[in-house]
């Protein structure tokens, strides 16, 4: 579904990505892990189009992506979560929900009560500012909006980070339907380890800037987490 080859990036001068490869198969969760400041986030910007690759190859159900622009890759079929959320704070949950719609020219109707059976508050809250909702609720706000995209590949970035713990159990279960349905493939960027190993199908470990360990998640063992995950 997604592929990466020896993508390398320089930010500034300094080598942040040194030959990242991994892949994410079609309908599947694959969780991309690692210590802090290993590039996990640049690799994921760097998929988006948002940061680009020194050298290296991305590859979109077999479609050399590498070199088309973030709003082509959108359009394509690719949906991110950024770490933070980036709701529009000043916008009703509402209007947040319908630039999702409007991103990939969809009707808004049958996707938004799509996104209301996965996450019911968000139906209460339509008309307040989403820089009124918690945390918790901006999260959901930001993966109901991603989802409005129609992704054939969903990216979410660190979105267990500062939520409370019956959301975060809303999250996995909405991951875990989602996989279950088989109409899109997810990359998941996880620190918390027990919610990675009962989702992903798949992990990817990187480690300043490379792919150290990969493979099915049977094989994430406690001597590979040791190894490159244990601070």
């Amino acid at each position: 579904m997604l592929s990466l080859e020896n993508i390398e990036v320089s930010i500034s001068g300094s080598q942040i990505l040194r030959g990242v490869s991994f892949n994410v198969p079609a309908r599947s969760v694959t969780c991309l892990m690692g210590r802090n400041g290993v590039g996990k986030t640049t690799t994921l910007r760097t998929i988006t189009g948002l940061l680009r690759q020194t050298s290296g190859h991305i590859f979109l159900d077999g479609k050399d992506i590498t070199d088309i622009a973030p709003e082509e890759r959108a359009r394509a079929g690719i949906g991110f979560v950024p770490q933070g959320r980036e709701i529009f704070p000043h916008l009703t949950v509402e209007e947040n929900l319908h630039i999702g719609c409007v991103a990939r020219g969809k009707s808004p109707k049958l996707g938004l009560e799509r996104v209301f059976t996965l996450f019911p508050i968000l139906k209460e809250f339509l008309p307040r500012k989403g820089g009124m909702l918690s945390g918790g609720q901006q999260q959901q706000l930001a993966i109901g909006r991603a989802l409005l995209t129609d992704p054939r590949l969903l990216i979410l970035d660190e979105p267990t980070e500062g939520i409370q713990p019956n959301v975060i159990d809303q999250i996995g279960d909405t991951i875990r339907l989602l996989r279950e349905e088989g109409k899109m493939s997810i990359l998941l960027v996880e620190q918390y380890l027990d919610f990675a190993k009962e989702l992903a199908d798949s992990f990817a470990i990187m480690d300043r800037g490379a792919v150290v360990a990969s493979g099915p998640i049977a094989s994430l063992t406690d001597a590979v987490i040791q190894e490159h995950l244990v601070v």
